[in-house]
């Protein structure tokens, strides 16, 4: 039973790993189709000009406009389509001296030649925006390509551990007045062990999943255990399938404060706590570009689109590309900042992703570091790539994580340092105190709030055994 399993799970991580392939084929070869064009062709222009002689010159000759223009080093077709990107249309003035002196039809020319090239820039520019379109999907098959690989490496390396507890689990179900009818334990490079058991009671009673767990962590030493979300959370007479997790070594706890600009009701930066599938925990905080209730619409969409992506099981880099590339593809009028910190409970290894955030803050045993990347908004850059910058926490290290409303309002040419500095000379104290203590520092560094200000904190303990 135990070599079927495995051979289901290698089996598994290879069917997934060729899908995972051949969606990165897929992507491909959508890219390496037409390119983007930011300007107007010269077959544009030439466009523009045979149409004008065939409609309104006739068998005119008194100039030599359109033979001149197909010559392949024609300056004064390239000068054309410049003058018309930049004014938004052909004048009089623009056009050669000999036009000007000879042309009986000046008028019609220019406004057929005018409708044109209005005509060539429409059609360049739903032509790069079905591009665009394309390129979104393009990302999407990548970014799925590489879920789906990461996955397969998840799965083909899960050890299977079904044997060693095996006994143990159905001695303490049968017990509590339970039958388990299969059951698959596996154990992944991170630690963290998951138990997939199908079960029902015997004796005609209900009992909860979560008390189904605690055998669990009686059964199987080590951590405690805590039914998934996805999975029932009742036992009754009829076989069923549950999925439990095994709960990380750490917990976090939170604190946040902040304030809007002077004037404004509402604050444009949006945050939130979350966990995702494996036992991460989240923090993420957008910074809307500008203040009020519209900069705290655009921020609240990257925050809740985030959340959703990350909830569903993409990785944090993965959930951040796709942010940009529905921003871009919006047409987002007002950017905003995204900032991720994403925590693992059974490792307590960092990972802090940004698109145009400021710095994150680690104050730790040694002193306090920053961590911090560029400064590209997401929804501004097609190809933007979300900076990847990993730590080790160790028990009592807290997170602090802020605005660049917080960090303008310091004193000193380096802000980021001011802030150091300050974190430095901190005394230990609860997170939601010490969220609290930083926005109180810098509005009293100011007279009044410029910007929105938002903190965000996070402290790691062990659990205790």
């Amino acid at each position: 039973m135990f070599a079927r399993r495995a051979d289901l799970n290698y089996y598994t991580a290879r069917r997934l790993g060729d899908m995972a392939e051949s969606l990165g084929k897929l992507a491909k070869a959508f890219d390496e189709g037409t390119l983007r064009e930011d300007k107007l062709t010269r077959e544009d222009g030439l466009a523009a000009v045979q149409a004008s002689a065939a409609l309104v010159c006739g068998d005119c000759a008194r100039c030599s406009i359109y033979a001149d223009s197909e010559r392949e080093d024609s300056y004064y077709l390239y000068y054309l389509l410049r003058a018309f990107e930049q004014n938004g249309r052909v004048e009089e003035d623009d056009m050669p001296q000999a036009f000007q002196e000879e042309c009986l039809r000046k008028g019609a020319y220019l406004a057929q030649m005018n409708r044109s090239l209005g005509r060539a820039t429409m059609n360049l520019s739903w032509k790069n925006r079905f591009l665009e379109s394309r390129d979104a999907v393009v990302s999407q098959f990548r970014e799925l390509s590489l879920i789906l690989e990461e996955f397969s490496h998840q799965i083909d390396q899960a050890r299977d551990i079904s044997e060693t507890y095996e006994g143990a689990i159905r001695k303490i179900f049968r017990k509590h007045h339970m039958a388990v009818d299969s059951m698959l334990l596996l154990e992944y490079e991170n630690g963290q062990r998951e138990a997939y058991l199908t079960v029902k009671t015997t004796n005609g009673r209900c009992v909860t999943a979560k008390d189904a767990a605690r055998l669990m962590g009686q059964a199987v030493p080590g951590g405690a255990w805590s039914p998934a979300k996805d999975s029932r959370s009742i036992i009754n007479r009829q076989y069923a399938a549950l999925r439990f997790e095994e709960d990380g070594a750490y917990h976090m706890l939170f604190g946040a404060a902040r304030v809007p600009k002077q004037g404004e009701r509402c604050s444009g930066d949006n945050y939130t706590f979350c966990e995702s599938p494996g036992d991460q925990v989240i923090m993420s905080l957008s910074d809307g570009m500008g203040s009020g209730e519209e900069a705290c619409r655009e921020s609240e969409q990257v925050v809740d689109l985030t959340q959703q992506l990350l909830e569903t099981g993409f990785s944090p880099r993965s959930a951040l590309k796709l942010v940009n590339t529905v921003l871009l593809l919006s047409g987002a009028q007002h950017p905003a900042t995204l900032d991720l910190s994403c925590v693992d409970l059974h490792t307590a290894v960092l990972e802090v992703m940004k698109l145009g955030a400021v710095p994150t803050f680690i104050i730790g045993q040694e002193g306090v570091e920053r961590l911090e990347a560029g400064q590209v908004p997401a929804g501004v850059l097609r190809d933007a790539e979300p900076v990847l910058i990993s730590r080790k926490l160790w028990e009592g290290d807290r997170i602090v994580m802020v605005t660049d409303g917080v960090l303008d309002a310091l004193p000193g040419d380096d802000k980021a340092e001011s802030m150091r500095q300050f974190l430095e000379g901190m005394e230990e104290t609860g997170p939601q105190e010490l969220a609290e203590k930083i926005l109180d520092f810098a509005i009293s560094c100011i007279p009044m709030p410029r910007d929105d200000m938002t903190v965000l904190t996070a402290g790691i303990w062990k659990k205790a055994k």
